[in-house]
């Protein structure tokens, strides 16, 4: 059996700058984080919007025992950045930050802002041995967000053409980031019939989004439907989004201005799901809403997502 998570720890930075204010909020928030990551037992973790890379050594050193952690040299703007946090030895295999090269470059902000070739922040992908033979590839990513800036600094529009807009230029990016993760995912796949593939994180979109369902590949066959148990030419080359097995009750890892919604996802290659995995995504303690804008809830302990867990029976 093999444990694997995606949790956003927002804004894991130490204190000052855009993390806590002081030492006492820092260590209020490394306690909560510690007290999920316990409950909740990974083998792997991956991580998402990690500022420091100190902070994250700072979590493992208050986890007890040996932990392996593997970061993004990709951050974005705000210095925050994907990585994981592994009791397994993690070999970095890629660490993407390039658009496909057949993609155009998209417009990111009104001109005469530059066209971005490049993802928002970098995708990190390893491969660990949890048990003798199984090798298991994971790539972990944080799309762009649905939550909009604007020129100067500002989370509100000028107007709604200015509104409408960012939105268009968001949902560019969000949209290119899938693809090229897509792409990323692939390329392992194309090794052989039998990999075990990975792909969580946060997506910044629930199930049915179009960038979501560009990382699931041909449709066909998804869970819960009539052709998931059907074998097809597909198979090699499909994702399959884990969010259906999660109970309904919990099937959401984020509140936004008072909305339950699932924007971290788990989404796993053919080999992964005989016998399917259970999922869950635990709630021990509410969920902040967030409004938008995300200075709301910083110096908070924890985090405003909640960590979504699969676990493998894996045979070699």
């Amino acid at each position: 059996m093999v444990v694997v998570g995606t949790w956003n720890l927002e804004n894991l930075f130490r204190p000052g700058g855009d993390g806590p204010p002081d030492q006492a909020a820092y260590d209020a928030k490394l306690a909560a984080l510690r007290d999920t990551v316990t409950a909740i037992a990974p083998d792997v973790l991956a991580v998402q919007e990690v500022g420091d890379p100190a902070a994250l050594d700072d979590l493992a050193a208050r986890l007890g025992g040996p932990w392996h952690t593997a970061l993004s040299q990709h951050p974005d703007v705000r210095g925050i950045r994907v990585g994981f946090l592994s009791r397994l030895p993690l070999t970095v295999v890629a660490d993407a930050t390039t658009l496909p090269a057949k993609l155009a470059p998209i417009q990111v902000a009104d001109p005469p802002a530059a066209l971005s070739d490049q993802l928002g922040r970098g995708a990190l992908a390893v491969e660990v041995e949890p048990a003798p033979g199984v090798r298991l590839t994971l790539i972990t990513v944080h799309l762009k967000s649905k939550l909009l800036s604007y020129p100067g600094g500002r989370f509100s529009p000028r107007n709604e053409s200015e509104r409408a807009r960012y939105g268009a230029y968001a949902l560019y990016r969000r949209a290119a980031e899938a693809t090229a993760v897509r792409e990323l995912a692939t390329s392992c796949l194309e090794a052989g019939a039998d990999e075990r593939v990975v792909v969580l994180g946060d997506l910044n979109d629930e199930a049915a989004a179009a960038t979501t369902q560009i990382l699931a590949g041909p449709p066909g066959s998804e869970l819960d439907t009539a052709g998931f148990d059907r074998s097809d030419a597909g198979d090699r080359r499909r994702l399959w989004n884990l969010a259906a097995r999660i109970p309904a009750g919990e099937r959401y890892s984020r509140v936004s201005n008072g909305r339950r919604e699932l924007i971290d996802h788990i989404l796993v290659s053919h080999a992964l799901l005989a016998p399917l995995p259970d999922v869950h995504i635990p709630h021990e303690q509410d969920l902040p809403s967030v409004t938008g804008n995300p200075a709301t809830h910083v110096g908070k302990p924890g985090s405003d997502h909640a960590p979504v867990v699969a676990s493998f029976p894996l045979a070699g």
